[in-house]
């Protein structure tokens, strides 16, 4: 017999807390589509959770990335006159502020 799935009902006013937390303009139309969405990532959550999951080591990434990166190697880089080149200086911050 298959396990009974429990279904997460998000209120009205959550919908709205979440949006105003993520910062979403939402409107009366999308309250409902949006609360069934969120409803299903909690109800994906809390099956997640029932899981066992003492022997699954943590990770970082679902995929594994190799060679993302180029190896670290030291090279030649600026002096310190070039890359303050274009820098300004206090004296010529003050004029180019006082206009």
């Amino acid at each position: 017999m298959p396990r009974r799935i429990r279904r997460t009902v998000i209120a009205r006013d959550e919908v709205l807390h979440v949006a105003l937390l993520a910062r979403l303009a939402i409107s009366e139309e999308e309250l409902e589509p949006m609360a069934r969405e969120l409803s299903a990532v909690l109800d994906h959550v809390a099956r997640i959770k029932e899981l066992d999951l003492d022997d699954v080591a943590p990770s970082t990434h679902v995929v594994e990335l190799t060679g993302a990166l180029r190896a670290d190697e030291p090279r030649q880089s600026f002096t310190r006159e070039t890359a303050l080149a274009h820098c300004f200086r206090p004296d010529d911050l003050r004029r180019y502020l006082q206009g």
